[in-house]
Parts: structure tokens; C-alpha cells; sequence
């Protein structure tokens, strides 16, 4: 409407729009709009974050897993009768039909197939002159090999590559010059094979020498003997053995050669291809190109009727799922927890947001607004905070941790984002539900509902354990702990108040003002009543209880590793040497005397031995002879394994024909009550022995898999003189392993002769050799054993996991102590306000907050720790810990002290330095505003 002098009047219908709801309120407060936003975005983060952090450590210890099985036993072997007139042309068109077929649905390592043809079984090299192990078989052996592109992999040193010989001439071949230098062959050597199968003679001619480019390359695992002359030491049939190739051109030459040849494809799965959450699907096709569709389908393609295919991958793929799936528990349960947490910490965060903005609400109803469209509002205005920020967590996540599975991430991801997008209109709608009646019914009911429900499922839990088969997680192994912690928090909810009230009682009869108000004040609500809020103390518990728990597992696993490791390697230090050695008296006068070794003994083990009883019937045994009875006594007591009375091992006086003392297994205790025994050594000698005690293990044999005999050394060697000698060492105390090798090696390595030395000299060919000593002399150390057993990505992943977990748990749990003193801030700075005016100091003021706030973190620290301890005996021995340990061990998980004290006490010390950081940081600005401002109305 417009006046006479043309101004304009403003109506009701002029157009004028008020400002936007959403744009209003984040502009009246946009720092709570920025911190809403940094929690959302940190909780949807870690909630994508930990399902990637799981996939990418169990894909990287299946790989692992599978790599370490070998090239072998993890590729797809592909073979056939090769036929009379095969060709290399034939084998690379079957190769490419097989490539194509199951390249299409697995991913193939490239770079290690191979295929080509074999000549099944070898030939003598009956050449005079040629090296020969024995009379017995003087000849080596040479076995025929055909290897697309060969040339590649390997460089001729001198002649040429063979190409194809006459129908009646002997059959060009090369072999490496390792071989012909070990063996004596000479290029240009036509080699006799013998005869054949009709009677003509079988010829080979060396038309170049080779050297392999890479020797160690797992490539050459199953391809023969062909970088050097191998040893075969089969009894009676000791003799060198290499391979020798043939050319292109050869391939039916190589046929008549060995009477019948195989042709093989091998085809390598790539182990970086494979996924954890993939294993059934990728078990599943491999088994169908072994037995199934597929390998009929290959049976067409390539026109081969007698195609056939094999690999243990199908096994290896089935104990590498059973092994992600034994560590499951450890993965799940720190997750679980930090879910858990951050859940707490989201509706704290709401119930904080609705006090600040409670009056703001009800007004708004009190103008007309209807509930659906105040909700509708704050659903909005948490919309523009929260979304965005979801958003770039997810994606940040996705980005910072690639792995082909994203939809457990995502569907994390979402599931944090609508509990911060819905906590706030959430907790402000109970702002207008129908007020009930004091009094503590329902909440008795739901707490009793809560307790049922935990009794329930650690029941079950314990009836069936987690370890079973299935698939997926266990929905009880998450539930239990939390279960537990969610119980001990409400029953903490009902005794601290009742306990910090008495306190402050107590308190209050003294002198001091500060710790009776502050005590006073963690004992009620911001209303004044006995009953504080219960989401600190559930956040503060869950946190405590899951990290003392996961922490109680993982040190059972490093003392059950340890011992394991111990037990495998008869103490803490053991020393063996091959047949033809023996351990010298200086070497272990000088090994008892290095530092940090507690107590030792030396021992001769000899398996071949037989345990005969009255009815002369025998049975196969161990024999153990100790130098040191008393010694070996000690060690035993320290692994646990076999402890006996070292005096039942002196032998009583009554000369050479008199039994010794043994110790018996209890294997052999239904044949000790039949009469006298003995046991025969394999010089065919007797041993009288009396049995002095039954044991069920003993150091030396750490996990024998035939019944034993220990008896001490001395009477043993009196009737025995020809089974005087040493043949292994046990020492106990922190010893540096490297100073034993050194030991030694200056003491006791006697170089072996005749075939033992070119044994010896096969093994350190092939690699085998460690630290220096010969083949068949060995320091095992219990230390470098169990880092041996640790060195497991699936360990690290589960481990690293339940850490980060817990990490991140501390974190949320502090928000909740700092979020809980921020709902109390305006209550709480009124008060010091009015006691500044009184003349209250301002390091009275920090010890009062201090006071107030850690009633609550030390009783959930208690609390929490305690129901950590509980949890553990309810629910350790429900828990397969093999896979964790890297060996087989039937311990359990039992409740153990300080590996829940630590983390509760360092839990403990995070919240009271953010309680006082928070109180020096923030308190004295709010107090000051308070005195400028006056007390607010």
C-alpha cells in the first residue's frame, strides 16, 4: 500500500519472507555447527575406516599365507600323455587354450608359467669316467626335460642351444655347467643311456652348457634338477642326478628317449589377486577346473581326452579361511567396543545440544509449531552439519585405505551417519513426551532385561564357543563383552552415587569446603538429584572393559607363544649336530660358561632304538641320555615339561649288570607291569633299566610322537661304551644365540667325510646352510623362535586392528568425561562464581572441578577393569588362541592382573589430564564471564 507522499506501507501480503530457519541458526551459533560437524566426520571416518583396515589385513595374510606354500602347490598343474608326434607348435596352442579358459576367471602370474614335456623317469650316464657315489650305483642319473623359451631364463656359457636331431642319432640335450663340472661331462659328450625298449641304444649328446639366471627362483621348484647335480641318498641308491633339456625340435625324440613322456602345463595364481572375502568363490573355480564343469570344458578345447588337472590350493585356501576366522574374536571384539563408545559419545552430544537449546524448543511449540515440523527443522539443520561432513569421511576413508570391498565400509559409514543425524531431534522430542511418575520400576524391569539377556548370551557363548565353523562373525562374540560392560555399567549407575554420597558425607565433617562440594556434586544430576547421568560411566566402561580384555588376550598369546617356543626348542637354547658329529667336552665347558646361561646339560638322543618287555615283544622308543640329571631336572622344571626328582636318576651301586633308572613315558606304563625291560640301541646292545618315575613329557622330545626313555648319561656310557657321545645341548637363562653359534663353531664343527660331506655340501648348495656351521649343525633359540611363531601378517593385522580400536575408544571415552563436564559447565560456573565472591582461590576452583569429575572416571576405571577380569573367566576359555600363537597349544584364556591394570590405569590418567586441561582451558574464561556478567536469571 502506498500513502499520498509515496511512501510505501509494508502489509501482510507485500512479499516480505522471513530468513531461512537453517542459515539462521547455524549463523547464532556457528562454532557448536563446526564441532557438530568435526564429530561427525571423525566418527563416520573411523566407522568406514575399520571394516577397510580388517580387509586389507586379511587380504595381505592370505597373500602372504599362500606365497609362502610355494609356486607348487599353488598353481594349477595341467597334464597329459605327451603323444608320439607332439611338437612344441602343439603345446603352445593347448597352453593357449588353457590360459584363455582359466585366465578368464582367475588372475595368473604371468611371469612364473611354464610348460613343456617330461620324460618320465631317468637313465644311467654309463660313460666311464663320470663321478659315482658307490659300487652299488656307480652311474648318475640324467632325466630329459622340455621348457618353452628356455633361453629366457637361462644363458649358454659355451656350444649352442640343441635343435633337432636325426630319427637314429643320439638326442641333442643341454645341462648346466654345474652339473657337467660335479658329474665330469664335457660338451660334445655323446652320453650312453642304455637300451631301449626294442634293443637299439639310447643316446644323448651335450651340445652347450648353461648357467640359470636366477637359481633361487621359485620358478624352478618342480622342474627337476636343473641348476646343478643333485644328490640322491636313498639307501643303497645313492647317486648324483641332473636334468637335461631339449630343443623345440626334440620334443618326440625326448619321447622314444624315456619310452613315454608327460606333457604339463603349470599355470600360477597370482596370490596378490586374492581377497579374504573372496576365498569360497575363488575355492570354488579352482575346484571346478580340477573336477568339475570347467575341467571337462578343457577336456573339449583342447581335443585332449586324457587332460588332467591338480592343485592343493583348495586346501590351502580352506586352512587360510580357517585361520582368518580363529582370529575373528580379537578382530571383532575392539571395533565392537569402539562402536560402542562412539555410540555413547553421539548421544551425549544430543542430550548436550538439547539442555543448551531446550527453551529455544519448547518456545517454539509455545508459538505454534507443530512437532513434526520442529522435528522436521532440526532434522535439516543437523542435515547441512552432519551430511557433509559424512560424506567427506567416507570418501577420505575409501581413498586413504583402497581395497576391492567397499560395502561393509559404506553401510558403517551410514549406519554412524543417521545415529548423528538422528540423536539430536531424537533427544529433543522426548522434551514433549508425557511426564511419568518418580520411581524406579521401569528402570529396575530394564535393567533386569538387560541382565537376562547378558546371562543368556555368555551362556551361550560358553556352551558353543566362538571357534566353531560357520560364516561371518559370530553376532554373540560381539554382544557378550559389550553385554557384560553395559551390565556392570548400570550396576555402577546405582552404587557410585550411594558410595560417592558417603564419601562426601565423610568428607564434609572435616575442615575442608573443596572435596566435600565437589564430592557432593558428582553424587547428583544438574537438577540436584541422586542420579547422574549413566552415559559417561557406560562409555568410560565399555572402553576399559574391551581394551582390558583384547589386552588380556593378546598377552596370553606372547607367554603361550613363548612357552611354545620353549618347548620346541627344549629351553631357551639347544644345540644338535648331524649323526657323523658329536659335541665336544670343551664346546660345553665353554657353553655353560657364557653369560646369562642358568643352568645346561648335555644329552645323546638316538631315535633308533627298541624297548623290549618280558615278553619280548618291542616297541619303537627314544632314548634320552642326560649328562646331568639335576641339570636336566632344572630345565625341565623351567619349560614345565616332564618335572621329576633328579635323585630317582642316581644310579644305586651294583656294578655294570645292574639296571639304570629311567625315567618312562606313559606310553610304555602298561608294558613296565609285565616284568624286566630293556631297551636294545642299533649297535644291537642292551640296556638293563628299572623304571624310576612316569612322565608325559620330558625337554629333548618336545612333542614326541613315539613313547621314550630318559636315563643319565654316566651308568648309561659304563655299560654302553660304544653310545659314549653328545649329540645335542639344553641351556636355560637370557643367552645370546650368536655367542653359542660362535662357541660353536670354535669347539665342535668337525667336517664330515665320504658321502656326509657331499651331503653337507648338497645342503649348502640349495641354500641351507645358517650362520655359518655345516649342514646338520644347528642353534635353535627359543627367542628366535617365538619371533619365528610372531612373524605373521594375520597376527600383526588382528593385533594392529584391536590396538587401533582401543586407541580410538580412549579417545571417544575422554569426549565423554569432557562432554559430560560441558552439560555442567553453566551450573558449575555459577557456582565457583559465587564462591570466588566468597573468596574461594582459583587452585581451590581447579581441585573442586577436579573433585567433581573423577569420582565418576575412577569408579568406571574400577569398574571397568573388574568387569574386564570377569569377562575373561567367563568367556577365555571359549577362545582358540592357535592361530594367534603361530603353533598348536591347548592353553586358554585366563585373567590375568596387569595387562588389565595398565590400560585402565593409563585410561585413568588420559581423562583426569583432559579433565584438568579442560578446567584450566575453559574454566577460568566462563567464571570471569560469569563475574562480569553477573548470575544469570
Amino acid at each position: 500500500m502506498t500513502t499520498q507522499a509515496g511512501t510505501r506501507v509494508p502489509t501482510a501480503d507485500s512479499g516480505h519472507r522471513p530468513a531461512r530457519w537453517v542459515r539462521t541458526r547455524l549463523r547464532a551459533n556457528p562454532l557448536a555447527a563446526l564441532l557438530m560437524a568435526a564429530l561427525a566426520f571423525v566418527t563416520v571416518f573411523l566407522a568406514a575406516a575399520f571394516p577397510r583396515v580388517t580387509d586389507r589385513g586379511a587380504d595381505a595374510a592370505l597373500q602372504d599365507f599362500v606365497r609362502q606354500k610355494g609356486l607348487h602347490p599353488t598353481s594349477l598343474q595341467t597334464a597329459s600323455k605327451t603323444r608320439d608326434d607332439e611338437t612344441a607348435d602343439s603345446l603352445d596352442r593347448v597352453q593357449r587354450h588353457i590360459v584363455e579358459q582359466v585366465g578368464g576367471q582367475l588372475a595368473l602370474d604371468r611371469r612364473n608359467l611354464a610348460y613343456g614335456a617330461r620324460a618320465l623317469g631317468s637313465h644311467s650316464m654309463a660313460n666311464p669316467g663320470y663321478a659315482h657315489l658307490s659300487d652299488k650305483q656307480p652311474y648318475p642319473d640324467l632325466g630329459l626335460l622340455y621348457l618353452h623359451d628356455l633361453p629366457a631364463r637361462a644363458t649358454l656359457t659355451e656350444g649352442t642351444w640343441p635343435t633337432v636331431g636325426t630319427a637314429d642319432g643320439p638326442l641333442p640335450i643341454v645341462i648346466s655347467e654345474k652339473s657337467a663340472e660335479t658329474i665330469h661331462i664335457k660338451l660334445g659328450d655323446v652320453i650312453d643311456n642304455g637300451i631301449d625298449d626294442v634293443g637299439a641304444a639310447r643316446t644323448t649328446v651335450v651340445v652347450g652348457l648353461y648357467r640359470l639366471n636366477d637359481p633361487q627362483d621359485p620358478f624352478w621348484d618342480d622342474l627337476g634338477c636343473p641348476d646343478r647335480a643333485c644328490l640322491n641318498t636313498q639307501p643303497e641308491h645313492e647317486r648324483w642326478f641332473t636334468t637335461g633339456f631339449v630343443g623345440d625340435g626334440g620334443v618326440a625324440g625326448m619321447v622314444r628317449w624315456g619310452s613315454t613322456a608327460e606333457s604339463f602345463w603349470r599355470l600360477s595364481v597370482d596370490p596378490a589377486s586374492l581377497h579374504a572375502d573372496r576365498i569360497d568363490e575363488t575355492r570354488g573355480v579352482v575346484t571346478s577346473f580340477l573336477t568339475g564343469r570347467d575341467a571337462t570344458a578343457l577336456v573339449r578345447e583342447t581335443g585332449r581326452t586324457d587332460l588332467r588337472t591338480s592343485s592343493s590350493l583348495p586346501e590351502i585356501l580352506t586352512q587360510a579361511d580357517a585361520r582368518y576366522r580363529a582370529t575373528l574374536p580379537l578382530s571383532t571384539i575392539g571395533p565392537a567396543g569402539a562402536a560402542g563408545v562412539t555410540t555413547v559419545v553421539l548421544f551425549l552430544a544430543a542430550a548436550l545440544t538439547t539442555d543448551r537449546r531446550a527453551a529455544e524448543i519448547r518456545l517454539l511449540r509455545a508459538r505454534g509449531g507443530s512437532l513434526a515440523g520442529v522435528l522436521r527443522r532440526l532434522l535439516a539443520e543437523g542435515a547441512v552439519t552432519v551430511l557433509p561432513a559424512a560424506a567427506l569421511g567416507t570418501v577420505l576413508a575409501l581413498v586413504l585405505l583402497p581395497t576391492v570391498r567397499w560395502e561393509r565400509a559404506v553401510l558403517a559409514a551410514l549406519i554412524a551417519t543417521l545415529i548423528a543425524l538422528l540423536a539430536f531431534p531424537a533427544r529433543a522430542a522426548l522434551l514433549w513426551a508425557r511426564p511419568r511418575p518418580a520411581g524406579g520400576r521401569r528402570r529396575l524391569v530394564g535393567e533386569l532385561s538387560v541382565l537376562a539377556v547378558t546371562a543368556a548370551a555368555v551362556a551361550e557363548v560358553r556352551r558353543r564357543g566362538v571357534g566353531h565353523a560357520g560364516g561371518g562373525v559370530d553376532p554373540l562374540l560381539v554382544a557378550a563383552p559389550l553385554l557384560l560392560a553395559v551390565t556392570g555399567g548400570l550396576l555402577l549407575a546405582r552404587i557410585e552415587p550411594l558410595v560417592v554420597g558417603r564419601l562426601a558425607a565423610l568428607v564434609g565433617r572435616g575442615r575442608g569446603l573443596v572435596g566435600f562440594l565437589g564430592l557432593a556434586r558428582a553424587a547428583r544430576d544438574n537438577s540436584g538429584r541422586r542420579k547422574p547421568s549413566v552415559l559417561p560411566l557406560l562409555a568410560l566402561l565399555i572402553a576399559v572393559t574391551t581394551t582390558g580384555f583384547g589386552a588380556t588376550v593378546l598377552d596370553t598369546v606372547d607367554h603361550v607363544r613363548t612357552r611354545a617356543a620353549r618347548l620346541s626348542t627344549g629351553g631357551d637354547i639347544g644345540v644338535s649336530v648331524p649323526d657323523y658329529a658329536s659335541l665336544t667336552e670343551q664346546f660345553t665347558t665353554a657353553a655353560a660358561a657364557l653369560p646369562g646361561v642358568r643352568t645346561s646339560t648335555g644329552a645323546w638322543v638316538e631315535s633308533r632304538t627298541r624297548f623290549f618287555g618280558a615278553d619280548q615283544d618291542y616297541t619303537d622308543v627314544d632314548l634320552v641320555a642326560v649328562t646331568d640329571p639335576a641339570a636336566y631336572a632344572e630345565i625341565a622344571r623351567t619349560l614345565g615339561a616332564g618335572e621329576f626328582d633328579p635323585a630317582k636318576l642316581a644310579a644305586a651301586p651294583g656294578g655294570k649288570d645292574s639296571p639304570v633308572p629311567a625315567l618312562v613315558s606313559r606310553d610304555l606304563a602298561k608294558r613296565l607291569a609285565a616284568g624286566p625291560s630293556r631297551v636294545r640301541t642299533p649297535n644291537g646292545n642292551d640296556l638293563r633299566i628299572t623304571v624310576a618315575d612316569l612322565v608325559g613329557a620330558t625337554p629333548a622330545l618336545p612333542d614326541p610322537g613315539r613313547p621314550f626313555v630318559v636315563v643319565p648319561a654316566g651308568p648309561t656310557w659304563e655299560r654302553l661304551p660304544d653310545a659314549k657321545r653328545v649329540n645335542q645341548w639344553f641351556a636355560v637363562g637370557d643367552i645370546d644365540p650368536d655367542r653359542v653359534r660362535t662357541t660353536l663353531r670354535d669347539n665342535s664343527v668337525a667336517r664330515p667325510v665320504g658321502l656326509a660331506r657331499l651331503i653337507a655340501d648338497d645342503a649348502t648348495a640349495t641354500g641351507k646352510d645358517t650362520h655359518g656351521l655345516p649342514s646338520g649343525y644347528a642353534v635353535h633359540s627359543s627367542r628366535e623362535t617365538a619371533d619365528a611363531l610372531g612373524d605373521d601378517p594375520l597376527q600383526h593385522a588382528a593385533g594392529r586392528l584391536f590396538w587401533y580400536a582401543a586407541a580410538a575408544g580412549a579417545g571417544f571415552a575422554l569426549l565423554a568425561v569432557l562432554l559430560t563436564l560441558a552439560r555442567a559447565a553453566a551450573d558449575r560456573t555459577a557456582v565457583l562464581a559465587r564462591l570466588r565472591t566468597m573468596g574461594l582461590r582459583p587452585r581451590q576452583g581447579l581441585a573442586l572441578i577436579v573433585t567433581e569429575a573423577l569420582p565418576q572416571s575412577l569408579a568406571a576405571a574400577v569398574g571397568g577393569g573388574l568387569v574386564a577380569l570377569v569377562a575373561v573367566a567367563l568367556l577365555g576359555g571359549a577362545f582358540d588362541i592357535s592361530t594367534l600363537v603361530g603353533a598348536d597349544v591347548g592353553d586358554v584364556v585366563t585373567p590375568v592382573l596387569l595387562p588389565v591394570l595398565l590400560p585402565t590405569a593409563g585410561l585413568t590418567l588420559l581423562v583426569g589430564l583432559g579433565v584438568v586441561l579442560e578446567t584450566l582451558v575453559a574454566g577460568r574464561r566462563q567464571i570471569a564471564t560469569e563475574l562480569r556478567a553477573g548470575e544469570q536469571s
